[in-house]
Formats: structure tokens, C-alpha cells, sequence
């Protein structure tokens, strides 16, 4: 697909570029309003993939959950290992639509493979994230940040909390998520690992406060967000700080979210999640 298409989408999912200006633009690119129709499903999710893990797997239990966030009651989405043990916790963050069930598979993902795992919905303290994709992103708008980063702070201390933890914590975010889990690293000492897939880099004045391990993903063609990786990465060296980054060469924004089927990319999805859990497995297991 046209690369100017796809960075087209990349704006209308994360500036305030409405749905009509949106597909007016894209019939322009795509050469009809036919076309850009078309088109569509080819750009948007497709929530029919997201269940990797199923629901009724055997080895897990999943639920929902609620805990106390700053000023409001939090809500999020918890699986775990059905066997009885002490368990390393991940916070999973999701994208700038909310809590969807692509966020809640990479959840189900990560108690499969051994781990308590909550993925925690920012727009809980609003009602909870709407199904309708672009209510969730007009709700965005309502979120204060430093409430929202303490409610995934308190969601940190909540799965440490546990009775069936054993005290370690990481985290995961993926785009709007990815740039929590870097602020995640900035301001929780205890949390032991942070991983960012395609998430906006912290300023380089905040690096020096990470104490946990940073794992770092990009897409090769998702200039937008690598903008910041050279002073980022400048700023982990000066600091000290332990870190892994990788950019997937030829891979979009999103490139692991394999419910968009255009920015999807197999390859380089199966290597960045073997290196996260393993990752998990040295410092959280």
C-alpha cells in the first residue's frame, strides 16, 4: 500500500483529524471515493484476530477487576496462571483507543506464557473505553496526565500487592501505551522492567530517574516516533541505564498489533515478543 496512505491513517489515529476530513483526504490518495472505501478495512481493525489465546484456555483465568486510582475507581482486565504459585506481575497499556480486545489478548499472551498480567483501561474513571473507536480517541482528550500516569502507578502497586505475586513488576505499552511505559520507568523505582513498543521517548532530563531495565521497539518506517530515538538513547548512556533497542527495519507503526491488518507485520512481531518475554523471564520470572 501507498506509504502516504498509511501515514495518513498514522495521523488520523493520533491527531484531532476527524473521520470526514480523514476519508475526504484518503479518496484523494486512493483516486475516488470508491477507492478510499475500499481501502478501509484494509487501515482499520479487525478484532476477529485478536484471541491468539483463548478465553477458555486452560492454563489461565481471566476476569475483570477494579482498584482505587487517584481520585477515581480504575477498572482493567486481569489474566492469570490457573496453577496456584507466586508469579511476576506486567501492567499491559494499551493504544490510544482504550482497552480493546486486542489489548486483552496480549494479557491472556503473557498469562499463558507464566505471568499475572492487567491491562488496565485509562478510560475506566470516564465510564469505561466505548466501543465506537473514535468516542474512545475523543475521549482521550478528557484524561489529566498526571492522574492518569498515577492511576498506572497505583496499578503497579496493585499487582505487587497480590498474594499470588512474587514482587516483581513490568510493564508493556504499545504506542500511546508505549510512551506510558517509559514514564512508568521515569517514576516507579520498584518497577524492575519497562518495554515500549512505538512509544513516545520521555525528556532526556527525566532518563536519569530510571532505576528498572528499558527494552525499546520501533518500526523502521514510523519516522513520526523515531524522531526522538537519538536523544533518548543518548540520554540512557549518560544515565547508566540498561537498556535494549531494536527498530525493525521495513516495519510500520503498530507492527505488532496483528488486528491492523496493513501496519501487521508477522516477522517482525514474532521476534520483538520473543525478545519481551524474554526479557520477562531474566528480570521478573
Amino acid at each position: 500500500m501507498d506509504q502516504r496512505i498509511i501515514n495518513l491513517f498514522d495521523e488520523y489515529t493520533h491527531k484531532p483529524l476527524t473521520r470526514d476530513n480523514f476519508l475526504k483526504r484518503l479518496a484523494k490518495l486512493a483516486g475516488g471515493t470508491s477507492a478510499a472505501l475500499a481501502l478501509l478495512p484494509l487501515l482499520e481493525v479487525n478484532y476477529a484476530n485478536a484471541m491468539t489465546v483463548s478465553e477458555n484456555d486452560d492454563d489461565i483465568i481471566t476476569e475483570d477487576i477494579q482498584y482505587d486510582g487517584d481520585g477515581s475507581t480504575m477498572g482493567g482486565y486481569l489474566a492469570r496462571p490457573k496453577k496456584a504459585g507466586k508469579y511476576g506481575s506486567v501492567l499491559v497499556i494499551h493504544e490510544n483507543r482504550g482497552l480493546n480486545p486486542h489489548t486483552k489478548d496480549i494479557a491472556r499472551r503473557i498469562a499463558k506464557a507464566g505471568y499475572i498480567a492487567l491491562a488496565g483501561d485509562a478510560l475506566a474513571p470516564f465510564g469505561g473505553t466505548p466501543a465506537n473507536e473514535d468516542d474512545a480517541r475523543a475521549a482521550f482528550a478528557k484524561i489529566d496526565v498526571q492522574k492518569n500516569l498515577n492511576n498506572f502507578l497505583k496499578g503497579l502497586d496493585y499487582l505487587k500487592g497480590r498474594p499470588d505475586s512474587n514482587g516483581k513488576t513490568g510493564c508493556v505499552g504499545f504506542c500511546w501505551g508505549g510512551a506510558l511505559s517509559n514514564q512508568l520507568a521515569v517514576h516507579s523505582p520498584a518497577l524492575n522492567v519497562a518495554v515500549a513498543y512505538y512509544g513516545r521517548q520521555p525528556e532526556a532530563a527525566d532518563v536519569p530517574k530510571i532505576k528498572s531495565f528499558v527494552q525499546l521497539h520501533y518500526g523502521g518506517l514510523d519516522e513520526r516516533v523515531n524522531a526522538g530515538i537519538p536523544a533518548y538513547e543518548e540520554a540512557l548512556k549518560a544515565a547508566g541505564v540498561k537498556y535494549e533497542l531494536y527498530i525493525y527495519e521495513g516495519a510500520q507503526h503498530a507492527f505488532l498489533n496483528d488486528t491492523a491488518p496493513t501496519r501487521y507485520n508477522p516477522e517482525a512481531a514474532k521476534l520483538a515478543w520473543e525478545r519481551t518475554m524474554k526479557i520477562f523471564k531474566e528480570k521478573i520470572a
